[in-house]
């Protein structure tokens, strides 16, 4: 992933004063070193230092809560749609566009080079791979069509996915079977997630002789977690290929890719990981890339497998990932989802109460069969799509409805800057919400 012009005499890695005139924040956010700002520019609001907090309550994430630049009044509770990035990824996106604005050739270089020695690592560590099974994507729709159209099948071979799958892991398959006469086969799992062994049995009796692999969501839509490691062990155990779509998961806890045993992962980083629009990943393990192969490349290898489209990269956009891994490894994961967890605690404690008088049902699972950030439930004689327009309108909170999987619910998706008393608001507004 190293840029053109490596060999450039001119060329510095982000250093030199004449490439970039930025102010101190959007530089630093990018990782150079600072340059005075344009005439006329106003300084930038200074940040509290960004360090690990101490506990999960409101006041241990305030100074967290400050690199955020959501307007104020507003309560933004649909991370699960597309998360809200910090203050210092926005500065690197800039930062970066400015460089390739300035001096297009060296500003690409110089992008590219972060790109392969700081983005791409970073990612391998925060996810226990290696740095050549990470191909970098605009989001996880892309990765899953790649990790799809890749797996090596014939008419008539089957490919098992599940009834909760979000449209983007569904569309490959159905693609395939339209062009190239492989079957669909759809195991239903419920809502909410029965305990793993029903769904492990679930995904044995669905398996046939002509099942060759089996393509599913790490969490759901609507927050429920698959217990990915025992399918995908079940997976191996058949013969089958295991590809997993990660969008939901990555970011809310600690992912350790190589433990699941998976043989892809698709995910997009603009969610739970806080980077920019438009960036995501496609993991492949090394030992199944003669089973999974690229859809670009004539000449690609298992040593060079050329996953990635070909052509320009939006280089400031990928190299702004970097700042976003930056920020969440400064957090730890754990320290997320604690944070995640304890909101969406809060808010299924308040719908809890309210189910008695209000006609509410919660339908997000257990601890162990749920992820951290996303709650899911049902009001009685409430329309979900209806109330995502008027809940925005009445109290500026953004939520988002879950009308699938036999349900007419709302999805509230709380993230690390989301308060107490952002939630107590949002149900406040909802016991006066009706059809």
């Amino acid at each position: 992933m190293t840029g053109a012009g490596a060999g450039d005499d001119h060329h510095g890695l982000m250093g030199r004063r004449d490439w970039l005139r930025l102010g101190a924040t959007g530089a630093a956010a990018l990782g150079l070193p600072a340059c005075a700002a344009r005439e006329g520019d106003a300084p930038p609001a200074e940040l509290p230092p960004l360090r690990a907090p101490a506990g999960t309550g409101d006041a241990d994430w305030d100074d967290v809560r400050a690199h955020f630049l959501v307007e104020p009044g507003t309560a933004y509770l649909n991370n699960a749609s597309i998360g809200m990035p910090p203050r210092k990824v926005v500065d690197a996106v800039a930062a970066g566009y400015r460089a390739m604005a300035e001096l297009p050739a060296r500003g690409r270089s110089d992008l590219s080079d972060r790109i392969a020695e700081h983005v791409v690592p970073g990612l391998a560590d925060l996810f226990s791979v290696e740095t050549d099974e990470l191909t970098l994507t605009r989001n996880a729709s892309e990765a899953l069509h790649l990790q799809s159209i890749g797996v090596a099948l014939s008419p008539g071979d089957e490919v098992l996915i599940t009834s909760q799958e979000h449209p983007a892991g569904r569309r490959p398959w159905e693609f395939r079977q339209v062009r190239e006469g492989i079957r669909v086969n759809e195991v239903f799992i419920p809502s909410p997630l029965p305990p793993e062994g029903e769904i492990l049995s679930r995904f044995g009796d669905a398996i046939t002789p002509r099942t060759r692999a089996v393509a599913f969501c790490h969490v759901t839509r609507g927050g429920h977690l698959y217990p990915v490691e025992a399918i995908c062990g079940l997976a191996r155990e058949r013969g089958l290929v295991s590809l997993v779509d990660g969008a939901q998961a990555v970011g809310q806890f600690s992912v350790d890719l190589t433990s699941l045993g998976c043989d892809a992962y698709s995910v997009s980083l603009h969610k739970w990981m806080l980077a920019p629009a438009g960036t995501g990943f496609l993991f492949v393990r090394r030992d199944a890339r003669d089973r999974i192969r690229t859809a670009f490349a004539p000449d690609a290898t298992p040593e060079q497998p050329q996953f990635g489209p070909p052509g320009t990269a939006a280089f400031p956009v990928r190299a702004a990932i970097g700042t976003a891994v930056d920020f969440v490894a400064t957090l730890g994961l754990e320290a997320v989802e604690a944070r995640c967890r304890f909101l969406s605690d809060h808010l299924k404690s308040r719908l809890t109460e309210m189910s008695g008088t209000s006609g509410v049902t919660l339908l997000s699972g257990a601890r162990d069969r749920s992820a951290p950030g996303s709650t899911i439930f049902e009001k009685e004689g409430l329309d979900a799509v209806a109330a995502v327009g008027a809940i925005e309108a009445s109290i500026s909170s953004h939520i988002d409805e879950h009308q699938r999987d036999g349900h007419n619910a709302i999805r509230v998706s709380t993230h690390i800057y989301n308060t107490m008393e952002q939630v107590d608001r949002f149900v406040d507004a909802l016991a006066r919400t009706t059809g």
